[in-house]
């Protein structure tokens, strides 16, 4: 089969590992975590970032709680969580650490990813993470969140911290090596399907039958292809491979073993412009004067030097039009500072925000978070 052109190619890579991969009989299963990290330092060594997230926090907290062997109720899932998710991490931090390489721990809930004040908080934390070479765990806060706010499960919250951080490869450890046209195990003539070029209601239906039931996640496979259909959505491939195996990155990279790989829509960069182009409301405006609208047209950053004034009542993360003189609107973008914030840093140099707020959130609006109004930027 050769190199896989997704993995090989992809900038960022979230891999998401599930609790029958990392916790056994006795713990926490530290012969494969070790051969995963060999794995994952491997990717690192040639320039790529990694993101792992991490079940296992409640499988561990149950063992060191000794809860019945029944379904938990939720305050019992929860105080599973909070035994377990220092057991996750001192597994993780223990494997890591035999290349060299720091971990650390970001609990996330529904609301972090969804709320876009959080949502730019949470990335700029992973982002810090990234750029200090640290690899960033990442899990479901199990301790506080409600069912009514929950992912559910952690093939979803992988898929939406891919969408987060503009990654170019979703990886979907399973106890399958991909998707079926049926139940292998039951139809000797199903058909494996290597690639999965869009996600049709046909592909989608594949999902049912003996995929629900396999032990597959939480949810099988049908929350497998809910994953893979936001992360195609945001620009990311996604893959689905057997994780039961040393080394499940180079086994499906490099020695050609199954998986399926589920094409992206568009690029990263491409599904973030258009998903602040056109699917978030402006609740508020800036007007630019020509010098910084022209810097925009160029896809520059907009500072606060070049704000004559700021309309509407917005938050930090909002999505706002950004308007010349003239009044024609010539981007949108998510804004940086409340309403109130950048009102009284308009016109004002970068060096001089900090003295006037306290704090400095850098532009107004950054590049990355701007889209050219009436253009997709990729």
């Amino acid at each position: 089969m050769g190199t896989l052109k997704e993995l090989a190619r992809a900038k960022r890579i979230v891999v998401k590992v599930g609790s029958a991969l990392l916790v056994g009989e006795d713990g926490a299963d530290r012969h494969w975590l070790a051969t995963f990290a060999s794995d994952v330092a491997r990717i690192r060594a040639r320039g790529q970032q990694v993101l792992v997230v991490s079940s296992g926090a409640v499988a561990l907290g149950r063992r060191r709680l000794k809860l019945p062997k029944r379904a938990l109720t939720l305050p019992e899932k929860q105080a599973a969580a909070a035994a377990g998710q220092s057991a996750l991490m001192r597994a993780w931090e223990e494997a890591l650490e035999l290349h060299a390489i720091g971990a650390a721990q970001v609990l996330l809930t529904r609301d972090d990813t969804e709320v876009r004040r959080r949502w730019l908080n949470a990335r700029a934390t992973v982002e810090t993470l990234l750029k200090l070479g640290v690899i960033p765990v990442i899990n479901e806060n199990d301790t506080v969140t409600t069912e009514e706010i929950r992912y559910g499960d952690n093939d979803r919250l992988a898929a939406r911290v891919a969408q987060m951080i503009g990654a170019d490869a979703l990886v979907l450890l399973s106890d399958v090596d991909g998707l079926y046209t049926a139940d292998p195990r039951h139809n000797p003539s199903a058909e494996h399907i290597a690639r999965v070029e869009r996600l049709t209601p046909q592909i989608e239906a594949m999902a049912g039958g003996f995929n629900v039931g396999a032990g597959v996640g939480t949810g099988g496979m049908a929350t497998k292809l809910a994953a893979a259909r936001i992360a195609s959505a945001a620009g990311c491939a996604t893959i689905i491979t057997l994780g039961r195996r040393p080394a499940p990155l180079l086994a499906v990279e490099e020695e050609g073993e199954r998986a399926t790989v589920i094409e992206p829509s568009m690029t990263p960069a491409a599904a973030y412009k258009a998903w602040i182009a056109g699917s978030l409301a402006p609740v508020g405006a800036l007007v630019v004067d020509w010098g910084a609208a022209e810097a925009v047209r160029r896809g520059k950053s907009l500072l606060a030097a070049g704000v004559q004034s700021a309309e509407g009542r917005f938050g930090k993360g909002d999505a706002v039009v950004i308007r010349d003189e003239a009044g024609c609107e010539i981007a949108r973008g998510l804004v940086r500072y409340e309403a109130e914030d950048a009102t009284r840093i308009c016109g004002l140099k970068s060096e001089a925000i900090e003295r006037v707020l306290g704090y400095t959130s850098g532009p107004i609006v950054h590049a990355d978070d701007l889209a050219l109004s009436g253009q997709v930027q990729t």
